[in-house]
């Protein structure tokens, strides 16, 4: 701004000296010969929201979605199967079925978090030039949450304890369950508390900035975001629910006053 009575202030000074980027320059990780800077970047040759995002060096996927989406559901309903399938060749007639898929719940987990979420925890730096598999998995889920295309903080500290500590988690209840171990319920209870404050806060965070990182279309918000996270924050509430009320019994059990035998 100009100083008062019109003549000019410090800051135009500086201005004029050291003169300030165009909009339209370069940026640094642009050749010397590629100058359409922003006007090229900003046409959004991506398909993730907000369409201003800036992606240096992003390489679409070549699966198409439908097989990404396929892909997973058919390897986690694969997981859920053996899950069940186990539940029912191990002690399964002292098993109702609510217990047989809480099973093959948590042995899925222990794949999706396992993989799915350990790649990204390893790889998001690199996400967006990245290819293969899980890496276009991850550039369609991307079109509901943009904020794994550029290593939001939060999403990686999320997605990096999800993959590293309620994976392996995931799969030890699996086999506590399985074999009847006495921690069962207590692992079945951290694991799904984890989950599902893990799952608020992921909401949460999208929701404070205004759910500006998903494509509006139903199948994106309402079926990926909404749809896929809320699966964990049902499920869990009702394991945290079954785990509570084993646990309350096994108190109650042992509080009970013991008569010695004459």
């Amino acid at each position: 701004m100009g100083a008062r009575g019109g003549k000019p202030g410090r800051c135009w000074a500086l201005g004029s000296r050291f003169p300030l980027p165009h909009p339209t320059s370069a940026f640094p990780w642009q050749r010397s010969g590629d100058r359409r800077g922003v006007a090229m970047t900003t046409t959004a040759e991506h398909p993730y929201w907000p369409r201003s995002l800036l992606l240096p060096g992003y390489v679409a996927a070549k699966l198409p979605g439908w097989q990404c989406a396929g892909l997973v559901g058919a390897a986690a309903a694969a997981l859920l199967v053996v899950g069940w399938l186990l539940g029912g060749a191990r002690g399964g007639a002292s098993r109702s079925h609510a217990h047989r898929l809480a099973l093959g719940w948590f042995l899925m987990c222990a794949g999706i978090h396992g993989v799915l979420e350990g790649f990204f925890s390893l790889r998001h730096r690199d996400l967006p030039r990245a290819t293969g598999l899980l890496a276009d998995v991850w550039k369609e889920y991307a079109k509901a949450d943009s904020r794994y295309m550029t290593s939001d903080d939060f999403t990686v500290a999320m997605e990096t304890v999800t993959a590293w500590a309620w994976g392996p988690l995931s799969f030890l209840t699996f086999l506590a369950l399985l074999r009847h171990h006495p921690a069962r319920y207590i692992l079945q209870l951290l694991v799904s508390l984890g989950q599902l404050y893990g799952d608020v806060l992921y909401f949460a965070t999208e929701a404070l900035a205004g759910w500006s990182h998903s494509d509006p279309r139903p199948l994106y918000f309402w079926g990926y975001f909404v749809g896929l996270n809320g699966v964990w924050v049902l499920v869990p509430c009702a394991l945290l629910a079954d785990s509570c009320r084993h646990l309350a019994a096994a108190q109650r059990t042992h509080d009970r006053p013991h008569h010695k035998s004459h």
